[in-house]
């Protein structure tokens, strides 16, 4: 998946923890193997080789994922879309960009996006791309799946409590072995050095989108490398978005669509949804956070 993964377990001594420890990065393995698109051998390439051509039969766990997925699709208005992978890489972040691409440039390099075009039939267990050159990818999703499911592993095995740190997305268990809450550090990218709040997590997770570095600036305007899968644009306004939800799946998801949809559309939509929270930073480092979050920035 590209990312690194920190396990940490609460166990008896270091024999057992380790046992645990090794279960999990098997699990993670696996996932890996079965949605990686970079593995030619994978399911996920499969159904992308077949784009346009025919239905691929994949196993009911990656159909359910994709099944999520859509759903997340539908709940943010297309702001989340696996298909991104079909986007043509016209936009660079590494400071060789000089001007906006062509405005029909940008409309053509998402004209294969669309989870819509994603068909799945749960009972013959297969997966159509409708279009030729669609493809599929789970990089704004998969290392939270694959975190879930290592969490749901160790817990099945009577590990008491734990974190699952997937490149800095936590999910967590349990409690620390003093009996307190886990805790996780928020920092505003402007001021990297210092955390404006330290928030309990209970058996939940918290993921931060955003990279503060990677941007480009046109006619005043920062972009950051997010990009709309619906317009092809890289969005602009946010420069983080850190999500709370009790799978880390649904808050990695959760965490680039809020970036996609900007501060108002987003923080309104993660209102609306049960168990969920979000903390915004704009890129004048003002900090915007959902109902039932408090913090004082002071």
């Amino acid at each position: 998946m590209g990312s690194r993964f920190d396990i940490t377990v609460v166990a008896q001594d270091s024999v057992e923890a380790n046992t645990y420890i090794d279960l999990a990065i098997n699990e993670i393995s696996r996932i890996e193997k079965l949605i990686s698109s970079w593995d030619p051998n994978s399911q996920t390439s499969a159904i992308n080789k077949n784009a346009g051509i025919k239905a691929v039969k994949v196993d009911s766990e990656l159909i359910q994922l994709i099944e999520r997925a859509k759903g997340i699709s539908k709940l943010t208005d297309g702001a989340f879309d696996i298909s991104y992978a079909s986007m043509d890489k016209i936009w660079k972040f590494d400071g060789t960009m000089k001007q906006m691409p062509p405005a029909e440039e940008i409309k053509n390099s998402v004209s294969k996006v669309g989870y819509q075009n994603i068909l799945v039939d749960k009972d013959k267990s297969t997966v159509f791309l409708k279009l030729k050159g669609m493809k599929i990818g789970f990089g704004g999703i998969g290392k939270g799946y694959a975190a879930d499911k290592a969490k749901e592993l160790l817990i099945s095995k009577g590990v008491p409590a734990g974190i699952i740190n997937a490149s800095g997305d936590m999910n967590t268990w349990g409690k620390q072995p003093n009996g307190s809450d886990w805790k996780v550090a928020i920092t505003n990218p402007m001021d990297k050095n210092k955390a404006f709040a330290l928030l309990p997590i209970q058996n939940e997770a918290v993921v931060t989108s955003g990279n503060y570095e990677k941007y480009v600036n046109f006619n005043g305007k920062r972009y950051t490398h997010i990009i709309d899968p619906r317009t092809g644009y890289p969005s602009s306004g946010i420069i983080s978005a850190t999500v709370f939800a009790p799978k880390a799946e649904l808050a990695d998801a959760l965490a680039t669509s809020v970036f996609v949809m900007g501060k108002e559309v987003g923080l309104n939509r993660i209102n609306q949804l049960p168990k969920i929270e979000c903390i915004l930073i704009d890129d004048q480092g003002n900090i915007f956070t959902s109902n039932n979050i408090e913090i004082n920035t002071k």
